[in-house]
């Protein structure tokens, strides 16, 4: 297995409308996609800088990974996903 790149960098957020905010006022970037994924208790929004992605995550539950992991160990970087 030969690593290409990062596919895209997984950032846990308290509250996705405000960092939606933030990545397109501050930092200039397009959200290009809001998504529900109800199995795993997230809503997820995406930004594309060059050839990677930024998926910020928002949990629906505080009993979701999400949840727990920032009830853990605060918002941040959470996964990053290679490209193989």
């Amino acid at each position: 297995m030969k690593v290409k790149g990062i596919e895209h960098i997984g950032i846990a957020v308290n509250n996705l409308e405000e960092s939606i905010t933030y990545y397109e006022e501050v930092l200039g970037l397009s959200c290009y996609a809001i998504e529900e994924v109800a199995d795993q208790q997230v809503r997820t929004a995406f930004f594309k800088v060059g050839d990677t992605k930024i998926e910020l995550l928002e949990s629906t539950s505080p009993e979701g990974p999400i949840g727990k992991f920032i009830e853990k160990k605060g918002p941040g970087v959470h996964h990053i996903a290679y490209a193989v």
